[in-house]
């Protein structure tokens, strides 16, 4: 599982990388300047989220299960939040309206939150220690 988690956590990296480039050049030229500020703030919780699974994925603390269930929380949680962002980025343009999204990107935040409760609560139920 862990190698597993790796892997999908460099994958979101690279993306987020690449958002992150097409945020600061290729997004200035079609939407305002508030819309790029709220872009980076997806990408930025997107690679936030990337070094959160890489220490999941390396580490003893957690149970296969539990980085199963921590991996779940932090894609849907992603997809909510920062893929609603990106989407609303682009709600000013003509013919997309997607502001029916706004409600989305909290819920996927409280998701985010969770996981990072989920695994705070996991690591003292098991009463284990990191091997670093």
């Amino acid at each position: 599982m862990g190698r597993k988690i790796v892997i999908i956590a460099t994958l979101l990296g690279a993306l987020g990388i690449v958002f992150g480039a097409f945020g600061a050049h290729g997004l200035k030229k079609i939407v305002s300047e508030n819309s790029v500020a709220t872009f980076e703030v997806g990408v930025r919780y997107q690679m936030y989220h990337v070094f959160f699974l890489l220490f999941i994925g390396v580490t003893n603390l957690f149970s296969n299960k539990v980085k199963k269930h921590l991996l779940i929380l932090v894609l849907i949680g992603l997809t909510f939040f920062s893929g609603s962002i990106y989407l609303l980025t682009f709600n000013e343009l003509p013919n997309f309206n997607v502001s029916f999204l706004g409600p989305v990107t909290p819920i996927g935040g409280i998701v985010l939150i969770s996981a990072w409760i989920y695994g705070a609560i996991s690591i003292i139920r098991s009463g284990k220690t990191a091997n670093l």
